[in-house]
């Protein structure tokens, strides 16, 4: 079988990678599906999508062939499980710990690296500090270890993608989806879609969500509007215009202070804060344009602009730590706001070609960033009863806190930072007969940072210009086995990923440095059933710490290494039985003295064994169940490595009932048995306790 015959046969192994497949994507049935739908060929081409198709590559790559560890979860995986929010799908990924966000943001470990800017949507950065709803998401696509080739600086341990669901041109849908739990929240969801024409079609997805929870005083509300449209302007161009809105209020849950080397038990719906205070608001405004036109069955090009707008303000009441042997608690408090504006241009050639005996699938791309964002701050103060004020308190530990009248400092922070990014990317997919594949390519960025504390006046201005490689070889033994061998590279600037200040010291210091090393196998060993495996090796350099020959200053001498083992197997076991099966061991240290410790320390909220398993299992047409199980081994708060977050065994349920064809009822049942864990934290005094045992009901009807 030859270089095109063969990725003819892997069709349903590229789906993955497909971020924006539903250019040239049609619906291949209504059957759920734990692999993302087949791509199927239309008109009169010889492969299949030639767009920009794969996360992984950026060119039309089956998944088999993509040298790197890649996740998913697909649309049918979240409905099964009734997960609404990014937070709760990522719970069930290996290799991936949930840091608590300070109770108003996504924020992960990947591989033991932290991020809250690694965040995709359609493979553009979505970077800003804020919840991420899933109501208008088709999948989630996680692509670990460094590869800024692809993604562009920070993504040291990985990235998280989300793949927008878009409007179709085969036909009209309506759906309706309402749910309730028991605790009280709610939510309903629509999804129409209806074409306008042969060439035209827009689609409508909305949402309605009601928080509420077992803390106390937990509530909140959010709103979501996604129109899109899709448009065929010629036998080989389409336009894809999408826009989102999201509109989040709810309280801060800063979760509960250490005891001792552990959580402080007992206190499982307490809220250590002030409800009234403990507020956040994000208002975020999306909006994306791509034009994509194949100028023959071998060559293709697409551009993307796309433009977001993000307003977010929180304030909260921080736990700091027991007091007086455990008998009070400390608090501080402040007021943060972030306000941030992004553009982004992206283009990419596809041209796969033969040299020589060889087949060849090139991109060049080039993309542009510019970003302007303002982070502010003030501090709570509270009333010393003496006509003053106290910017902490300690308060007699209790299930709820009477704080005194808390106002605001003046602001103590004040940022405002200009970041202008230019790329360009050269990489060459190279099949050497029918059982090698190569790939190599380079990325250069030009990184220019200027930020300013206006309180002070103090100016942070930076320019680097960094060439990050990829290389990976990839042995087929059979259309449907690969083994693989990977480099890749990725860079943070000193700034810290949300770039708000870089500080006059840090100026003088080149970006920090991860590099990736695995070997790994994938394995199909029917249609729609993915099995892979993968050792790797991540390294963390340039790292600021203490320089040891030159006491009280500061050098590039910290460096981390993270060592692990993933698995996972995805797809229809059987026609009635579907599984999400993922088992995940890391170690990882601080190998030389850094600003994150000294050297011997374990990497924070890093736990050695991860296991994360769904299933859903159909008895008949109408009526299935569903069981989940996550295992996250002990894990350390912090980089302190003094307190210890337990190992923790969590198990779901889910039940199915399709009442006709277009009614169908579900239950779902998380923490079946009421387990007391802690299964994330920011620090050491703020530890988040997971749900107690709760059931959701919900009801979705097919219009």
């Amino acid at each position: 079988m030859g270089f095109r015959g063969l990725r003819s046969a892997l069709l349903i192994s590229a789906a993955p990678l497909f971020a924006a497949s539903p250019a040239w994507a049609e619906e291949a049935s209504d059957d759920r599906d734990y692999l993302p739908e087949t791509i199927v060929v239309t008109g009169a081409r010889d492969t299949y999508a030639l767009d920009d198709g794969s996360t992984g590559t950026k060119t039309p790559t089956p998944l088999i062939e993509v040298p790197q560890t890649v996740a998913f979860i697909t649309v049918d995986q979240l409905q099964d499980q009734s997960i609404r929010q990014l937070g709760e799908a990522l719970r069930y990924v290996p290799g991936i710990s949930m840091e608590t966000g300070e109770g108003h943001r996504d924020e992960i470990f990947i591989r033991g690296q932290e991020s809250t800017a690694d965040f995709y949507l359609d493979g553009l950065r979505d970077d800003a500090q804020y919840y991420r709803s899933l109501y208008n998401i088709e999948r989630i696509e996680i692509l670990k270890g460094a590869n800024a080739l692809i993604f562009g600086r920070g993504g040291g341990g990985g990235v998280v993608n989300r793949v927008s669901k878009t409007a179709r041109l085969n036909g009209n849908e309506a759906s309706v989806d309402g749910s309730v739990d028991s605790f009280g929240a709610w939510a309903i969801l629509g999804d129409v879609t209806t074409r306008l024409s042969e060439d035209a079609a827009i689609r409508l997805n909305a949402t309605y969500e009601e928080f509420n929870s077992n803390r106390d005083f937990y509530d909140g509300r959010f709103i979501g509007i996604s129109p899109t449209t899709t448009v065929q302007l010629g036998e080989a161009t389409r336009l894809i215009a999408t826009y989102s809105y999201d509109d989040d209020e709810r309280l801060v849950d800063r979760g509960n202070p250490a005891d001792g080397s552990g959580p402080l038990r007992g206190f499982r719906d307490t809220l250590f804060g002030e409800p009234g205070f403990n507020r956040t608001e994000a208002e975020t405004h999306i909006a994306r344009a791509r034009l994509e036109h194949e100028f023959s069955s071998s060559l293709s090009a697409n551009a993307t602009l796309q433009f977001a707008d993000y307003d977010k303000a929180y304030q909260n009441i921080v736990p700091e730590g027991l007091r007086n042997a455990g008998a009070d608690v400390e608090f501080s408090g402040y007021r943060d706001t972030q306000t941030r504006q992004n553009w982004i241009a992206q283009a990419n050639l596809v041209w796969q070609m033969e040299t020589g005996g060889l087949d060849h699938t090139i991109l060049a791309g080039v993309e542009a960033t510019w970003q302007e964002s303002n982070n502010g701050r003030a501090n709570a103060a509270f009333d010393n009863g003496t006509g003053g004020t106290t910017s902490r308190v300690t308060l007699p530990l209790d299930s709820v806190f009477d704080f005194p009248a808390i106002s605001l400092t003046a602001p103590v922070r004040d940022r405002d930072s200009e970041l202008e990014v230019l790329s360009a990317y050269l990489q060459d997919q190279i099949a050497i007969g029918e059982h090698i594949e190569i790939i190599a390519g380079l990325r250069w960025d030009r990184f220019d940072l200027k930020t300013i504390e206006q309180l002070n006046g103090n100016r942070g201005d930076r320019v680097d210009e960094k060439v990050s490689p990829r290389f990976g070889l990839v042995v087929k033994a059979s259309p449907q086995l690969s083994v693989y061998a990977s480099y890749a590279e990725s860079f943070l600037p000193q700034a810290g990923d949300q770039f708000f200040l870089l500080s006059p010291g840090d100026t003088e210091f080149e970006p920090e440095k991860f590099t990736n090393y695995e070997i790994g196998l994938k394995w199909a060993p029917r249609e729609k059933v993915l099995l892979s495996a993968a050792l790797f090796q991540l390294d963390r350099t340039n790292t600021k710490g203490p320089d040891p020959d030159n006491p009280g200053f500061t050098a590039l001498v910290g460096e981390s290494r993270t060592k692990g083992l993933e698995f996972n197997l995805v797809g229809e076991i059987t026609p009635q039985l579907h599984a999400n099966i993922g088992y995940t061991y890391l170690d990882g240290e601080i190998t030389s003295t850094s600003s994150f410790g000294a050297e011997g320390l374990r990497l924070q909220q890093l736990p050695k064994h991860q296991i994360t398993a769904w299933t859903r299992y159909d008895f008949t047409e109408a009526f299935g169940i569903g069981l989940g199980v996550i295992y996250q081994d002990e894990q350390f708060a912090s980089f302190s490595n003094t307190v210890t977050l337990p190992d923790y065994l969590r198990i779901d349920a889910a039940a199915y009932w399709d009442v006709t064809d277009r009614i169908a009822v579900q239950l779902n049942i998380e923490n079946l048995l009421d387990a007391n864990y802690f299964p994330s934290a920011h620090g050491d005094n703020n530890i988040q306790p997971g749900k107690p045992l709760s059931a959701r009901i919900g009801v979705r009807f097919e219009l």
